[in-house]
């Protein structure tokens, strides 16, 4: 049941990440979803290794928002990034 509200926050996050995140990302919103899914697994990993997080324990909202805006800054920058010609 843990990885499946990861998935569902995961979700939302990556919404929320892209809409945060200030330029123009050139992808639709299935892979800004994924990507949300990847930063809250991310935020979750790094929270284990941190200490912050318990072994199975998923990540935050705060800290998947912020996985997920790494992610897609990342993408961004491996794509091209905005403002490229």
């Amino acid at each position: 049941m843990n990885i499946i509200g990861t998935l569902l926050v995961g979700l939302v996050v990556g919404a929320i990440a892209r809409f945060l995140l200030p330029g123009e990302q050139k992808m639709g919103w299935i892979m800004t979803c994924l990507l949300g899914v990847a930063g809250s697994f991310l935020a979750g990993f790094v929270g284990q290794a941190a200490g912050w997080y318990q072994v199975g324990q998923g990540a935050g909202w705060i800290a998947s928002i912020a996985g997920a805006i790494v992610l897609l800054f990342v993408v961004g920058k491996f794509k091209g990034g905005s403002g490229s010609a």
